[in-house]
Protein backbone atom coordinates (compact mmCIF):
# COMPACT_ATOMS: atom_id res chain seq x y z
CA UNK A 1 0.00 0.00 0.00
CA UNK A 2 0.94 3.36 -0.69
CA UNK A 3 0.76 6.24 1.91
CA UNK A 4 -2.79 7.09 0.39
CA UNK A 5 -4.31 3.79 0.59
CA UNK A 6 -2.85 3.55 4.35
CA UNK A 7 -4.84 6.11 5.37
CA UNK A 8 -8.01 4.92 3.42
CA UNK A 9 -7.59 1.75 5.24
CA UNK A 10 -7.14 3.18 8.79
CA UNK A 11 -9.97 6.00 8.21
CA UNK A 12 -12.24 2.88 6.83
CA UNK A 13 -11.05 0.21 7.60
CA UNK A 14 -11.16 0.76 11.39
CA UNK A 15 -13.61 1.79 13.94
CA UNK A 16 -13.04 5.59 14.07
CA UNK A 17 -14.99 7.35 17.26
CA UNK A 18 -14.41 10.73 15.75
CA UNK A 19 -16.19 9.45 12.67
CA UNK A 20 -19.28 7.03 13.84
CA UNK A 21 -19.26 7.87 17.39
CA UNK A 22 -19.84 5.52 20.23
CA UNK A 23 -19.45 2.02 17.91
CA UNK A 24 -16.07 2.74 17.69
CA UNK A 25 -15.77 2.83 21.91
CA UNK A 26 -13.50 -0.13 23.64
CA UNK A 27 -14.95 -0.58 27.22
CA UNK A 28 -11.46 -2.06 27.89
CA UNK A 29 -8.07 -2.31 27.61
CA UNK A 30 -7.34 -5.65 26.05
CA UNK A 31 -7.04 -4.74 22.46
CA UNK A 32 -4.07 -2.28 23.63
CA UNK A 33 -2.44 -4.37 26.00
CA UNK A 34 -2.48 -7.59 23.21
CA UNK A 35 -1.50 -4.84 20.91
CA UNK A 36 1.54 -3.83 22.80
CA UNK A 37 2.57 -7.27 23.37
CA UNK A 38 2.87 -8.27 20.01
CA UNK A 39 4.71 -4.85 19.33
CA UNK A 40 7.47 -5.78 22.23
CA UNK A 41 5.84 -3.52 24.47
CA UNK A 42 7.50 -0.31 23.25
CA UNK A 43 5.32 1.62 25.57
CA UNK A 44 8.19 0.50 28.21
CA UNK A 45 11.46 1.96 26.43
CA UNK A 46 10.93 5.82 26.91
CA UNK A 47 9.61 7.85 29.90
CA UNK A 48 6.28 9.50 29.21
CA UNK A 49 4.25 12.47 30.98
CA UNK A 50 0.56 11.72 30.80
CA UNK A 51 -2.78 14.07 30.35
CA UNK A 52 -5.75 13.55 30.28
CA UNK A 53 -9.11 16.00 31.07
CA UNK A 54 -12.17 17.49 29.74
CA UNK A 55 -10.64 20.63 28.18
CA UNK A 56 -6.90 21.34 28.25
CA UNK A 57 -5.32 18.30 27.38
CA UNK A 58 -4.07 19.45 23.92
CA UNK A 59 -2.77 23.07 24.97
CA UNK A 60 -1.13 21.68 28.35
CA UNK A 61 0.45 18.62 26.21
CA UNK A 62 2.05 21.07 23.43
CA UNK A 63 3.15 23.53 26.23
CA UNK A 64 5.07 20.66 27.84
CA UNK A 65 6.27 19.04 25.11
CA UNK A 66 7.78 22.34 24.08
CA UNK A 67 9.16 23.56 26.98
CA UNK A 68 11.27 19.90 27.16
CA UNK A 69 12.65 20.51 23.62
CA UNK A 70 13.77 23.62 24.88
CA UNK A 71 15.97 21.37 27.49
CA UNK A 72 17.37 19.77 24.80
CA UNK A 73 15.62 16.34 25.38
CA UNK A 74 13.75 14.40 22.07
CA UNK A 75 10.61 14.67 22.84
CA UNK A 76 7.45 13.30 21.18
CA UNK A 77 3.96 14.20 21.09
CA UNK A 78 0.71 12.37 21.25
CA UNK A 79 -2.47 14.04 20.42
CA UNK A 80 -5.68 13.85 18.99
CA UNK A 81 -7.63 14.09 16.87
CA UNK A 82 -5.42 15.67 13.97
CA UNK A 83 -6.75 18.86 12.14
CA UNK A 84 -5.72 18.23 7.91
CA UNK A 85 -3.05 16.09 8.56
CA UNK A 86 -3.28 12.29 10.24
CA UNK A 87 0.70 12.51 11.08
CA UNK A 88 -0.31 15.77 13.38
CA UNK A 89 -1.16 12.78 16.21
CA UNK A 90 2.24 11.63 16.04
CA UNK A 91 5.18 14.34 16.49
CA UNK A 92 9.09 14.03 17.40
CA UNK A 93 10.24 17.45 18.42
CA UNK A 94 7.26 19.24 16.44
CA UNK A 95 8.01 17.23 13.11
CA UNK A 96 5.26 14.85 12.10
CA UNK A 97 5.87 10.84 11.51
CA UNK A 98 6.88 10.56 8.13
CA UNK A 99 4.20 9.02 5.69
CA UNK A 100 6.76 6.16 4.95
CA UNK A 101 6.59 5.48 8.60
CA UNK A 102 2.80 5.18 9.20
CA UNK A 103 2.76 2.80 6.13
CA UNK A 104 5.61 0.48 7.21
CA UNK A 105 3.35 0.02 10.42
CA UNK A 106 1.04 -1.10 8.63
CA UNK A 107 1.89 -3.33 5.80
CA UNK A 108 4.09 -4.66 8.93
CA UNK A 109 1.36 -5.14 11.37
CA UNK A 110 -1.41 -5.50 9.64
CA UNK A 111 -1.85 -9.60 9.26
CA UNK A 112 -1.19 -9.51 12.57
CA UNK A 113 -3.45 -6.74 14.40
CA UNK A 114 -6.50 -7.44 12.51
CA UNK A 115 -7.39 -10.55 14.24
CA UNK A 116 -7.19 -8.17 17.62
CA UNK A 117 -9.90 -6.13 16.12
CA UNK A 118 -8.76 -3.10 16.98
CA UNK A 119 -10.10 0.75 16.46
CA UNK A 120 -8.49 3.64 14.57
CA UNK A 121 -7.61 4.72 17.94
CA UNK A 122 -6.09 1.86 19.48
CA UNK A 123 -3.89 0.77 16.23
CA UNK A 124 -2.75 4.43 15.97
CA UNK A 125 -1.36 4.45 19.41
CA UNK A 126 0.81 1.48 18.95
CA UNK A 127 1.98 3.52 15.83
CA UNK A 128 2.84 6.15 18.43
CA UNK A 129 4.40 3.68 20.26
CA UNK A 130 6.80 1.83 18.23
CA UNK A 131 7.57 5.34 16.17
CA UNK A 132 8.51 6.80 19.35
CA UNK A 133 10.58 3.33 20.96
CA UNK A 134 12.48 2.99 17.26
CA UNK A 135 13.00 6.91 17.32
CA UNK A 136 14.82 6.64 20.98
CA UNK A 137 12.66 9.90 22.21
CA UNK A 138 14.04 10.72 25.72
CA UNK A 139 10.55 11.23 26.71
CA UNK A 140 6.94 11.32 24.83
CA UNK A 141 4.26 13.33 26.23
CA UNK A 142 0.69 11.23 25.67
CA UNK A 143 -2.56 13.18 25.45
CA UNK A 144 -5.59 10.52 26.60
CA UNK A 145 -8.05 10.61 24.34
CA UNK A 146 -11.55 9.64 25.79
CA UNK A 147 -11.73 9.31 30.06
CA UNK A 148 -8.96 7.89 31.09
CA UNK A 149 -9.38 4.69 33.02
CA UNK A 150 -10.20 2.42 29.96
CA UNK A 151 -8.15 5.13 27.41
CA UNK A 152 -5.88 3.06 24.70
CA UNK A 153 -3.05 5.53 26.16
CA UNK A 154 -3.20 4.16 30.07
CA UNK A 155 -0.70 1.30 29.80
CA UNK A 156 1.96 3.91 30.43
CA UNK A 157 3.74 4.14 33.24
CA UNK A 158 4.28 7.96 33.64
CA UNK A 159 6.71 10.35 35.03
CA UNK A 160 3.72 12.45 36.32
CA UNK A 161 0.40 12.19 35.37
CA UNK A 162 -2.01 15.44 34.81
CA UNK A 163 -5.48 15.59 35.12
CA UNK A 164 -6.46 19.30 33.97
CA UNK A 165 -10.43 19.71 34.62
CA UNK A 166 -13.38 17.80 34.56
CA UNK A 167 -16.50 18.83 32.69
CA UNK A 168 -19.69 17.38 31.12
CA UNK A 169 -18.47 15.49 28.40
CA UNK A 170 -18.51 11.96 26.56
CA UNK A 171 -21.58 11.29 29.24
CA UNK A 172 -22.96 8.22 27.50
CA UNK A 173 -19.08 6.26 28.83
CA UNK A 174 -18.42 8.81 31.11
CA UNK A 175 -21.02 8.94 33.24
CA UNK A 176 -23.85 11.87 33.88
CA UNK A 177 -22.09 13.74 37.25
CA UNK A 178 -18.89 15.06 37.37
CA UNK A 179 -17.77 12.62 40.29
CA UNK A 180 -18.72 10.06 37.97
CA UNK A 181 -17.01 11.43 35.10
CA UNK A 182 -13.90 12.69 37.66
CA UNK A 183 -13.34 8.60 38.84
CA UNK A 184 -12.82 7.52 34.88
CA UNK A 185 -10.38 10.51 34.55
CA UNK A 186 -8.74 9.70 38.23
CA UNK A 187 -7.99 5.95 36.60
CA UNK A 188 -5.00 7.20 34.99
CA UNK A 189 -3.81 7.89 38.61
CA UNK A 190 -0.51 5.02 39.04
CA UNK A 191 1.02 3.61 42.52
CA UNK A 192 3.77 6.35 43.62
CA UNK A 193 3.56 8.60 40.20
CA UNK A 194 2.97 12.40 41.13
CA UNK A 195 -0.56 13.83 39.81
CA UNK A 196 -1.32 17.39 39.26
CA UNK A 197 -5.00 18.61 38.88
CA UNK A 198 -5.22 21.62 37.16
CA UNK A 199 -8.02 22.73 38.59
CA UNK A 200 -9.73 22.44 42.11
CA UNK A 201 -13.54 21.91 42.06
CA UNK A 202 -15.04 21.27 45.12
CA UNK A 203 -17.81 18.79 44.43
CA UNK A 204 -14.73 16.58 43.09
CA UNK A 205 -11.44 17.18 45.14
CA UNK A 206 -12.60 13.90 47.36
CA UNK A 207 -12.13 11.58 43.49
CA UNK A 208 -8.76 12.69 43.57
CA UNK A 209 -7.60 13.05 46.99
CA UNK A 210 -9.28 8.89 47.45
CA UNK A 211 -7.90 7.92 44.71
CA UNK A 212 -4.30 9.81 44.80
CA UNK A 213 -4.51 7.52 48.68
CA UNK A 214 -5.54 4.60 47.51
CA UNK A 215 -2.20 4.87 44.93
CA UNK A 216 0.21 6.73 47.30
CA UNK A 217 0.18 8.86 44.85
CA UNK A 218 1.54 12.57 45.97
CA UNK A 219 -1.24 15.05 44.49
CA UNK A 220 -0.87 18.80 43.86
CA UNK A 221 -3.56 21.37 42.73
CA UNK A 222 -2.32 23.48 40.22
CA UNK A 223 -4.25 26.66 40.73
CA UNK A 224 -3.33 26.38 44.28
CA UNK A 225 0.25 26.76 43.87
CA UNK A 226 0.33 29.29 41.12
CA UNK A 227 -0.89 32.54 40.01
CA UNK A 228 -1.12 34.02 36.99
CA UNK A 229 -1.46 37.67 37.86
CA UNK A 230 -2.30 38.99 34.14
CA UNK A 231 -4.47 37.44 31.36
CA UNK A 232 -5.89 38.97 28.18
CA UNK A 233 -8.28 37.46 25.83
CA UNK A 234 -5.37 39.58 23.40
CA UNK A 235 -2.84 38.94 25.94
CA UNK A 236 0.78 38.30 26.25
CA UNK A 237 3.05 39.23 28.78
CA UNK A 238 2.41 36.94 31.94
CA UNK A 239 3.63 37.58 35.65
CA UNK A 240 3.71 34.89 37.93
CA UNK A 241 3.84 33.46 41.42
CA UNK A 242 4.49 30.24 42.78
CA UNK A 243 5.34 28.91 45.95
CA UNK A 244 8.65 28.64 44.91
CA UNK A 245 9.04 32.41 43.37
CA UNK A 246 8.05 33.94 40.82
CA UNK A 247 8.49 33.78 36.89
CA UNK A 248 7.90 36.38 33.80
CA UNK A 249 6.61 35.07 30.42
CA UNK A 250 6.31 35.75 27.30
CA UNK A 251 3.14 33.98 26.36
CA UNK A 252 1.84 33.60 22.96
CA UNK A 253 -1.50 31.37 23.44
CA UNK A 254 -4.55 34.17 23.42
CA UNK A 255 -7.63 33.25 25.53
CA UNK A 256 -8.33 33.46 29.02
CA UNK A 257 -8.71 29.79 29.58
CA UNK A 258 -4.91 29.56 29.12
CA UNK A 259 -3.93 30.82 32.44
CA UNK A 260 -5.74 27.48 33.99
CA UNK A 261 -3.19 25.63 31.41
CA UNK A 262 -0.31 27.49 32.25
CA UNK A 263 -0.25 26.68 36.12
CA UNK A 264 -1.20 23.61 35.21
CA UNK A 265 2.04 23.43 32.97
CA UNK A 266 4.01 25.21 35.72
CA UNK A 267 3.55 22.75 38.17
CA UNK A 268 4.09 19.79 36.54
CA UNK A 269 8.03 20.91 34.97
CA UNK A 270 8.06 21.93 38.77
CA UNK A 271 7.58 18.21 39.71
CA UNK A 272 9.56 17.01 36.59
CA UNK A 273 12.40 18.88 37.38
CA UNK A 274 14.48 16.78 39.05
CA UNK A 275 17.42 13.88 37.12
CA UNK A 276 17.63 12.87 34.52
CA UNK A 277 15.55 16.40 33.70
CA UNK A 278 17.15 19.44 34.72
CA UNK A 279 14.44 22.11 33.22
CA UNK A 280 15.74 25.69 33.84
CA UNK A 281 13.91 29.45 34.33
CA UNK A 282 15.43 30.62 30.83
CA UNK A 283 14.23 27.00 29.26
CA UNK A 284 10.53 27.76 30.56
CA UNK A 285 10.34 30.91 29.00
CA UNK A 286 11.38 29.93 25.37
CA UNK A 287 9.34 26.58 25.59
CA UNK A 288 6.41 29.02 26.38
CA UNK A 289 7.15 31.88 23.88
CA UNK A 290 8.15 29.15 20.81
CA UNK A 291 5.02 27.11 21.25
CA UNK A 292 4.08 27.57 17.51
CA UNK A 293 7.63 26.79 16.52
CA UNK A 294 8.43 23.84 18.18
CA UNK A 295 5.15 21.75 17.72
CA UNK A 296 2.95 23.49 15.24
CA UNK A 297 -0.13 23.97 17.82
CA UNK A 298 -2.82 25.30 16.26
CA UNK A 299 -6.71 25.50 16.70
CA UNK A 300 -7.22 27.19 19.93
CA UNK A 301 -8.17 30.89 19.52
CA UNK A 302 -6.12 31.09 16.04
CA UNK A 303 -6.63 34.42 14.34
CA UNK A 304 -7.09 33.27 10.81
CA UNK A 305 -7.35 36.70 9.66
CA UNK A 306 -7.89 40.88 10.01
CA UNK A 307 -9.93 42.86 8.70
CA UNK A 308 -12.75 40.96 9.38
CA UNK A 309 -11.24 39.96 12.67
CA UNK A 310 -11.56 35.69 12.01
CA UNK A 311 -10.49 33.11 14.73
CA UNK A 312 -11.53 29.48 14.99
CA UNK A 313 -11.57 27.71 18.22
CA UNK A 314 -12.17 24.10 19.12
CA UNK A 315 -13.91 24.37 22.02
CA UNK A 316 -16.75 21.74 21.87
CA UNK A 317 -18.21 20.99 25.56
CA UNK A 318 -20.23 23.61 27.96
CA UNK A 319 -16.76 24.24 29.84
CA UNK A 320 -15.05 24.77 26.42
CA UNK A 321 -18.35 26.99 25.06
CA UNK A 322 -18.43 29.13 28.02
CA UNK A 323 -14.61 29.62 27.67
CA UNK A 324 -15.23 30.70 23.85
CA UNK A 325 -18.32 33.57 24.68
CA UNK A 326 -16.05 35.19 27.55
CA UNK A 327 -13.57 35.49 24.95
CA UNK A 328 -15.38 36.56 22.61
CA UNK A 329 -16.82 39.25 24.71
CA UNK A 330 -13.22 40.24 25.63
CA UNK A 331 -12.49 40.55 21.88
CA UNK A 332 -13.22 44.43 20.33
CA UNK A 333 -15.54 43.91 17.58
CA UNK A 334 -19.50 45.45 16.02
CA UNK A 335 -21.35 42.48 14.90
CA UNK A 336 -20.42 38.65 15.61
CA UNK A 337 -20.70 35.96 12.54
CA UNK A 338 -20.77 32.99 14.33
CA UNK A 339 -20.14 29.88 11.86
CA UNK A 340 -21.24 26.54 13.90
CA UNK A 341 -21.63 23.16 13.68
CA UNK A 342 -21.36 20.57 16.05
CA UNK A 343 -21.60 16.59 16.51
CA UNK A 344 -24.79 14.42 16.52
CA UNK A 345 -23.88 13.15 20.63
CA UNK A 346 -23.69 16.50 22.08
CA UNK A 347 -26.20 17.79 24.78
CA UNK A 348 -27.48 20.65 22.93
CA UNK A 349 -29.14 22.37 25.01
CA UNK A 350 -26.10 23.27 28.00
CA UNK A 351 -24.68 24.62 24.13
CA UNK A 352 -26.95 26.65 22.89
CA UNK A 353 -28.21 28.27 26.02
CA UNK A 354 -24.61 29.58 26.34
CA UNK A 355 -24.30 31.34 23.00
CA UNK A 356 -24.59 35.10 22.26
CA UNK A 357 -28.17 36.05 21.05
CA UNK A 358 -27.30 39.06 19.49
CA UNK A 359 -25.16 36.96 16.96
CA UNK A 360 -25.82 36.24 13.31
CA UNK A 361 -24.98 32.45 12.74
CA UNK A 362 -24.50 30.32 9.97
CA UNK A 363 -25.27 26.61 10.80
CA UNK A 364 -23.23 23.85 8.96
CA UNK A 365 -22.09 20.28 9.01
CA UNK A 366 -18.89 18.73 9.64
CA UNK A 367 -17.97 16.48 6.54
CA UNK A 368 -18.17 13.21 9.10
CA UNK A 369 -21.00 10.77 9.96
CA UNK A 370 -21.26 12.02 13.39
CA UNK A 371 -21.87 15.70 12.08
CA UNK A 372 -25.64 17.01 13.09
CA UNK A 373 -27.06 18.19 10.01
CA UNK A 374 -27.43 21.96 9.28
CA UNK A 375 -30.80 22.11 8.92
CA UNK A 376 -31.43 20.07 12.53
CA UNK A 377 -28.83 22.11 14.30
CA UNK A 378 -30.87 25.23 12.82
CA UNK A 379 -34.35 24.47 14.25
CA UNK A 380 -32.80 23.72 17.13
CA UNK A 381 -31.03 26.64 17.78
CA UNK A 382 -34.05 28.58 16.36
CA UNK A 383 -35.98 27.45 19.51
CA UNK A 384 -33.18 28.39 21.69
CA UNK A 385 -33.62 32.30 20.06
CA UNK A 386 -30.55 32.13 18.19
CA UNK A 387 -31.04 33.33 14.75
CA UNK A 388 -29.43 32.69 11.42
CA UNK A 389 -29.19 30.26 8.35
CA UNK A 390 -28.31 26.86 7.49
CA UNK A 391 -25.47 26.30 4.73
CA UNK A 392 -24.51 23.09 2.64
CA UNK A 393 -21.31 22.74 3.84
CA UNK A 394 -18.70 24.57 6.35
CA UNK A 395 -17.00 26.30 3.60
CA UNK A 396 -19.92 27.76 2.17
CA UNK A 397 -20.97 28.75 5.93
CA UNK A 398 -17.09 29.93 6.66
CA UNK A 399 -17.21 32.03 2.75
CA UNK A 400 -21.02 33.77 3.56
CA UNK A 401 -19.98 35.01 7.11
CA UNK A 402 -16.68 36.70 5.22
CA UNK A 403 -18.36 37.92 2.96
CA UNK A 404 -21.30 39.40 5.25
CA UNK A 405 -18.66 40.89 7.67
CA UNK A 406 -17.48 44.20 7.56
CA UNK A 407 -13.92 45.19 8.52
CA UNK A 408 -14.78 45.67 12.23
CA UNK A 409 -17.06 42.68 12.77
CA UNK A 410 -15.71 39.22 14.60
CA UNK A 411 -16.35 35.91 12.10
CA UNK A 412 -15.68 33.22 14.75
CA UNK A 413 -15.59 29.32 14.09
CA UNK A 414 -16.19 26.81 16.14
CA UNK A 415 -18.26 24.38 17.85
CA UNK A 416 -16.54 21.80 16.74
CA UNK A 417 -13.34 20.44 16.14
CA UNK A 418 -14.05 18.84 13.37
CA UNK A 419 -15.79 22.22 11.69
CA UNK A 420 -12.34 24.14 12.41
CA UNK A 421 -10.65 21.39 11.19
CA UNK A 422 -12.59 21.85 7.91
CA UNK A 423 -11.87 25.45 7.84
CA UNK A 424 -7.99 25.29 8.52
CA UNK A 425 -7.87 22.69 5.66
CA UNK A 426 -8.71 24.78 2.62
CA UNK A 427 -7.92 28.61 3.68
Amino acid sequence: MNYSETLQYLFNRLPMFQRIGGAAYKANLDNTIRMCELLGNPEKKFKTIHIAGTNGKGSTSNMLASVLQETGCKTGLYTSPHYTDFRERIRINGEMIPESRVVDFVSKWRADLEPIDLSFFEMTVGMAFEFFAEENVDVAVIEVGLGGRLDSTNVIRPEVSVITNIGFDHMRFLGNTLPEIAAEKAGIIKPDVPIVIGETQEEIMEVFAGRASETKAPLTFADQKWNITEMQAENIFQAVRGGDGGIEIDFPLKGTYQKKNLATVLETLHILNRPPFDISEKEIQAGLKNIFRNTGFRGRWQVLSQKPLTIADSGHNREGIMQVVENIKNTRHKKLHFVFGVVNDKSLDQILSLLPKDAEYYFCKADIPRGLPADDLAATAAASGLKGNSWPSVEAAYKAARKNAQDNDLVFVGGSTFVVAEVLSFI
